[in-house]
Formats: C-alpha cells, sequence, structure tokens
C-alpha cells in the first residue's frame, strides 16, 4: 500500500536554488482570560482574596485549582469540571489523582511549595481565596459532596464552619 504525502510548495529562489515554503501555524486559540466565566471566577478570587493585579489572581485561581483537581475524585471531581468554567474546568481535570489524600493542613502547604515566596501563612490565605468563592459558583451540594471526600479540616478552606459530631 502506498501512502502519499503532500508535498509543500516550493518557493524559487534567485540563483535558480529552491526552498521549501514556510509551514503553515493554526491560528492561536483565544486566550482564556476571554471566557467570560473564566474572568468571573478570577474577578470573584481577585475581590475575596484582596489581589492587587487580575493577574495575581489568575495564578492563584490556576495553581489551587491544580491542586485541588488532584485530591477531588469520582463523580465529584466530573461534576467539578462541568460545574466550573472552561478553562477552570482544564485545570481540575488534568491533575492525576493522589495517590494519598492531604490533610487540610498539608493541602495548604503544597499549595505553598507551587507559589515563590510563599509562606504557610500567604498559602492558606490563597487557598481560602480561591476555595471560598467555590460555593456560590458550583452550588452547596456538590461542595458538600467533595467535602464528604476529603480529610477534617478543608470545610474551613472552603469558608464554612467545620461541625463535627458530638460525643
Amino acid at each position: 500500500m502506498t501512502t502519499l504525502t503532500p508535498q509543500k510548495p516550493a518557493i524559487p529562489q534567485p540563483g535558480g536554488d529552491v526552498t521549501p515554503a514556510p509551514e503553515s501555524r493554526p491560528a492561536p486559540e483565544p486566550r482564556p482570560a476571554q471566557d467570560p466565566a473564566w474572568r468571573e471566577l478570577v474577578d470573584a478570587v481577585r475581590e475575596a482574596g484582596q489581589y492587587p493585579t487580575r493577574s495575581e489572581a489568575e495564578s492563584v485561581t490556576r495553581v489551587v485549582l491544580s491542586a485541588l483537581g488532584g485530591h477531588v475524585v469520582g463523580d465529584e471531581r466530573v461534576d467539578l469540571a462541568r460545574a466550573l468554567p472552561e478553562e477552570a474546568a482544564r485545570v481540575v481535570a488534568s491533575q492525576i489523582p493522589a495517590t494519598r489524600s492531604l490533610t487540610a493542613a498539608e493541602f495548604v502547604d503544597s499549595v505553598a511549595a507551587r507559589i515563590e515566596g510563599a509562606t504557610p501563612a500567604t498559602a492558606r490565605w490563597d487557598v481560602s481565596s480561591v476555595l471560598s468563592v467555590l460555593p456560590s459558583l458550583v452550588g452547596d451540594e456538590l461542595v458538600t459532596r467533595i467535602l464528604d471526600q476529603l480529610p477534617p479540616g478543608y470545610a474551613l478552606l472552603f469558608g464554612r464552619a467545620e461541625l463535627t459530631p458530638a460525643a
């Protein structure tokens, strides 16, 4: 069986040499910042965290959602991705599931390790700034399901009180 490969058109050069035409490149995809839902999410994070620039809020949003994406699994992960703006869904869904659950403090420390110059205190602020805007975006019921699969301590990061049953 013979496979035909299309030839690139040749461009004649002075002196009789021929060089192949430059490869055409597909048009770049629109930037995620153009997605109104993504912009609203980043703006909500910017307001919640009082970040001075949109760029800083966007960076923090990506880092925190990326970290969260590795720790939410199963139907909750699928439902979270469906409820988020397209760019945020890609960030969550592109993560490989973690091999072990992190405590809330370990989760914050893992975010601190991903942000240049972050301390546990600033990382906790960043995590809370992102996760606290999710309930209004994805719904309280989904957040409850997500919290049910995470170790104790995450509720505060989502802006909820963590109630423990009486002994």
